[in-house]
């Protein structure tokens, strides 16, 4: 009798799978009557429940069945969002180029750029906690932090007066700091290695972009070295006489800078770490 109860119980279970088969047919053949209110409605009580794949689902089979309209509009936006959540960062800023490109006179678009520029900051905070401790500052990609930059620099130049300007403002200036930091080391590992020129070059790039940054401060200290170990000794006077003059109380100036000044790995952790958690 146990053959007998064992082909009950694939039967059974046969049978089961047959009947939740059916209703999932049944369920998408459903759809195919849903008006567009009734897919957005559903697509937003599914955001609300935190269920982002499903929301996600209905945005797309919306979009298909019905792509004009205000629902549609609004369901590209909210896209935006459901693939942010659902933590697929590119789908999220494909889907804001995306809506930018189709709707560039919409309201919503400061609320794209805004999260194009969210996606790419918050991606980049996570490569930087990572980042913290290693020891060759060339291996560092700041690609996310210069594009929720620009993402940002868009929104606030083109829609000034937005409501997510002023934040958008505020993870600007923490950005910039950061990308000038990024040089700044770079021009660090330059200096280690004794690629003299490279450090100059990168260290004028600083002065010149990121003017009232923290950073300037080690540009101009590692300049000093670079151009005395070239024997280029009157710019290094030069760029000294600039260093005291603006930062007259500098860590570069206390160590000597007319020697070998190095940008201190700690005070850098410390920026790193302290800025990180401006959000």
């Amino acid at each position: 009798m146990r053959w007998y109860k064992t082909v009950l119980l694939i039967l059974c279970a046969a049978a089961i799978a047959s009947g939740c088969a059916r209703l999932n047919l049944k369920s998408v053949k459903d759809r195919d009557n849903w008006s567009v209110e009734k897919f957005y409605s559903e697509a937003s009580q599914a955001l609300k429940k935190k269920r982002w794949d499903l929301a996600i689902e209905f945005y797309q089979a919306m979009e298909a069945r019905y792509p004009f309209g205000p629902y549609t509009d609004q369901a590209h936006i909210d896209t935006i969002y459901a693939h942010y959540k659902n933590e697929q960062p590119e789908a999220a800023i494909a889907a804001a180029d995306r809506f930018i490109r189709l709707h560039p006179t919409h309201q919503g678009v400061p609320y794209a750029y805004y999260m194009k520029g969210l996606v790419n900051f918050n991606e980049y905070r996570g490569f930087l906690d990572r980042w913290i401790g290693s020891a060759n500052a060339s291996e560092r990609d700041p690609s996310t932090a210069r594009g929720s930059f620009l993402a940002f620099k868009e929104l606030v130049t083109r829609y000034p007066d937005s409501q997510y300007s002023e934040n958008a403002r505020q993870r600007m200036a923490y950005l910039l700091n950061v990308l000038a930091m990024h040089d700044v080391r770079v021009a660090q590992y330059y200096l280690r290695r004794g690629a003299n020129v490279a450090v100059v070059n990168r260290c004028k790039y600083v002065i010149n972009e990121y003017q009232r940054t923290p950073a300037v401060e080690h540009a101009l200290g590692l300049m000093v070295t670079a151009y005395r170990r070239m024997g280029m000794d009157q710019l290094a006077d030069d760029s000294l006489r600039v260093l005291e003059l603006n930062f007259p109380g500098s860590t570069y100036l206390v160590k000597g800078a007319r020697s070998h000044p190095e940008t201190p790995q700690s005070w850098m952790s410390r920026f790193f770490r302290h800025r990180s958690g401006d959000s």
